[in-house]
């Protein structure tokens, strides 16, 4: 497995858990604005250090007192080949594990989810249908997605969706967003962050204030049972 990068200890990426964050390299995506370009360009990856994987497992057996979960993002895990033996070895030393994705591979979350390798995931919902290959610069199979939602919601699995608000999202992308995905248990929006992103254009470009998020929250908040702004 291709680790680019560990955070040994996080409060807040795993509900509920002490966990240590993992940072897969390589992404199927080309999001003009997210901020970590160091996991997606190929030329920022070959100058990213890497985590030796027998390095990372003798971290989490000194930390078994202390941690209780693990959380897999990127870039994009599910596209490494190796994430489910990965998974395996996590499990077996008695760690939750939970995965974000920007749901493109239902078969591998599906694989996962019946294995019972994984204990929550987080699905970033990265545009309403219309904008996705706008907003995520690739090529995207919005059946791809609507599986991994239907696989999510048929699931006895705890999950969450999420939507970062960047400046190519307007209020009425996350509504459609909201109609598209919901009814559904948990959605949660976040800012975007102007900070060494894909596009440096975007890295000029200004969050939208807080009051705006909290406007797009009461008015999707009705099609789930928690909807907050993060």
């Amino acid at each position: 497995m291709q680790i680019g990068g560990l955070q040994k200890l996080t409060l807040i990426d795993y509900p509920g858990k002490l966990a240590c964050t993992v940072f897969c390299l390589g992404c199927n995506y080309r999001c003009p604005w997210c901020y970590s370009r160091e996991l997606v360009l190929p030329a920022e990856i070959k100058k990213q250090p890497r985590i030796l994987e027998k390095d990372f497992f003798s971290f989490l057996k000194e930390r078994k007192d202390l941690l209780e979960g693990i959380v897999l993002c990127g870039g994009e895990p599910t596209i490494d080949k190796k994430l489910p033996s990965f998974v395996k070895k996590i499990k077996k030393l008695g760690y939750s594990v939970k995965l974000d994705t920007n749901g493109s591979k239902p078969k591998i979350l599906k694989g996962l989810i019946e294995k019972k390798l994984i204990d929550y995931v987080a699905i970033d919902i990265k545009a309403s249908k219309e904008k996705y290959e706008k907003v995520t610069g690739k090529k995207v199979s919005l059946r791809n997605i609507e599986q991994s939602i239907k696989i999510l919601k048929e699931s006895k699995i705890d999950f969450e969706f999420r939507t970062t608000i960047n400046p190519l999202l307007k209020k009425e992308d996350i509504l459609k967003i909201a109609q598209w995905i919901g009814p559904a248990q948990k959605y949660y929006l976040q800012n975007f962050r102007p900070e060494k992103t894909i596009d440096p254009k975007f890295e000029k470009k200004k969050p939208y204030p807080n009051k705006y998020l909290l406007e797009i929250q009461k008015a999707i908040a009705p099609f789930f049972d928690v909807c907050q702004v993060r």
